[in-house]
C-alpha cells in the first residue's frame, strides 16, 4: 500500500474482528461515483457492507458525479437522483443481500436559484418518490486554499448569504425535505441563523461541523476544537438540527492519518476521534445524532471495518437504547425510512 492511491486506507483492516456484530446500522452518508482518480460504485460499497458490520440500509449523498451534462443547469442534478434510485431499486430486490443500499437519497440543489428550485425538487420527487429525502449544497469556505486540494467541486463563496438562498431553502422546507449542511467549523453561525430563520426546516449538520485544522500545531488544533465545541453546543439548542457523526477520515481535521502507508487500526482512530464524537453527542443527544461512514472519502484515513469499529468502541459504554438511536433510529426518523432491525 502506498500513498499514491488517493484513499490509501480504503481496503485496510478487513481482517479486524467486528465489534458488536449484531448492532443494526443505517449508514447515514456514503457516495458512489466513477471518476478518473477513483471508481467506487455499487459493487464496491456492497463489498464493504459484506465485510462484517451489520449495515441494514444506507443514505446516498450527492457528489454531482452523475449530473446531466446538458440541459437547464437547474435540473442537471436529476441525473444523479435517477442513478441512485436505480441502485436503490436493485438493492431492494433482495438479490444482493439484506442491506437496502440507497434506501434514502440526498440530491444536490443550488438554492441560489431561489423559487425555481421547486421545479427541481418536484421532478426529483416524481422520479424517486420512495427514496428522495432531501438535498445538499456544499458551502465550505476557508481563507486557505489547502483544503480544496481534496474537494472535487469547489463551491463559490457566500452561497448561504446569496439573496435568493432563503427563497430556495423555503422550497425545500415546503416539501418536507431535509437540508444537509456542509460547512467548516468557523461557518457554523450561518447554520444557526438558517435554523432560526426556518424553525420548521430539518437541517442535518454534516461531519460534526468539520473542524478545519489542517497544518496546525497541537495548540492550534486545541483552539479549533474548543471553538467547535462551543458552536456545537449552540447548535444543539436548536431542535431542528441533527448531526451526522463521521467524516473524521477527511484531512481537514489535522489528524494526519491520510499520510500513513501502514494500516490504521480502530483503537488508534478511536483515540483521535473520541473527543469530537463525544462533543457532538453531548451537544445534540443520541436521539439527534446519526453515524455515517462517509465512504469512500473517509478511506483516506480509515478502512471501512476499522471506521465502524472505532465508532462502536467510542460509545461502547452507551446503553442499548442510545446505541440504537446513534446507529439506526435517528437516521430512520430523519430520513423517513422503514427499515427492519
Amino acid at each position: 500500500m502506498t500513498n499514491l492511491h488517493p484513499y490509501p486506507q480504503l481496503h485496510a483492516g478487513r481482517d479486524e474482528p467486528i465489534l458488536d456484530p449484531e448492532l443494526a446500522i443505517i449508514d447515514s452518508a456514503h457516495h458512489l461515483f466513477d471518476r478518473p482518480a477513483l471508481r467506487y460504485m455499487f459493487e464496491d460499497y456492497l463489498a464493504d457492507v459484506r465485510a462484517g458490520h451489520r449495515i441494514v440500509a444506507s443514505i446516498f449523498v450527492e457528489t454531482l458525479a452523475f449530473s446531466r451534462p446538458d440541459g437547464p443547469e437547474l435540473l442537471r442534478p436529476l441525473g444523479e437522483v435517477e442513478f441512485a434510485n436505480g441502485i436503490g431499486a436493485m438493492s431492494a430486490s433482495g438479490a444482493y443481500g439484506d442491506c437496502r443500499i440507497c434506501a434514502g437519497i440526498i440530491g444536490q440543489a443550488d438554492l441560489r436559484f431561489g423559487e425555481q428550485v421547486g421545479e427541481l425538487l418536484d421532478q426529483a420527487l416524481a422520479r424517486a418518490p420512495e427514496r428522495f429525502r432531501g438535498v445538499r449544497q456544499i458551502t465550505i469556505e476557508d481563507e486557505s486554499d489547502a483544503p480544496f486540494r481534496y474537494v472535487t467541486n469547489r463551491p463559490a463563496r457566500g452561497i448561504m448569504k446569496h439573496p435568493k438562498f432563503h427563497a430556495g431553502f423555503r422550497e425545500v422546507v415546503a416539501r418536507g425535505l431535509t437540508f444537509d449542511a456542509a460547512v467548516f467549523h468557523h461557518q457554523l453561525d450561518e447554520v444557526a441563523q438558517l435554523a432560526d430563520a426556518f424553525p420548521d426546516g430539518s437541517i442535518v449538520l454534516n461531519h460534526i461541523g468539520q473542524a478545519m485544522a489542517m497544518d496546525l500545531d497541537a495548540r492550534g488544533r486545541a483552539d479549533v476544537f474548543e471553538k467547535l465545541c462551543a458552536s456545537l453546543r449552540e447548535l444543539g439548542r436548536r431542535p431542528n438540527i441533527t448531526c451526522k457523526i463521521g467524516g473524521l477520515g477527511l484531512p481537514f481535521w489535522g489528524f494526519g492519518f491520510e499520510k500513513r502507508a501502514d494500516p490504521v487500526g480502530y483503537l488508534e482512530l478511536a483515540a483521535a476521534w473520541k473527543p469530537y464524537v463525544e462533543a457532538a453527542i453531548e451537544a445534540f443527544g443520541p436521539e439527534r445524532c446519526m453515524m455515517e461512514s462517509n465512504y469512500p472519502p473517509d478511506g483516506r484515513a480509515a478502512g471501512f471495518v476499522p471506521l465502524w469499529n472505532a465508532l462502536k468502541h467510542i460509545v461502547r459504554d452507551a446503553s442499548a437504547d442510545e446505541k440504537s438511536a446513534l446507529f439506526r433510529r435517528t437516521a430512520a426518523r430523519v430520513y423517513r425510512l422503514s427499515v427492519q432491525d
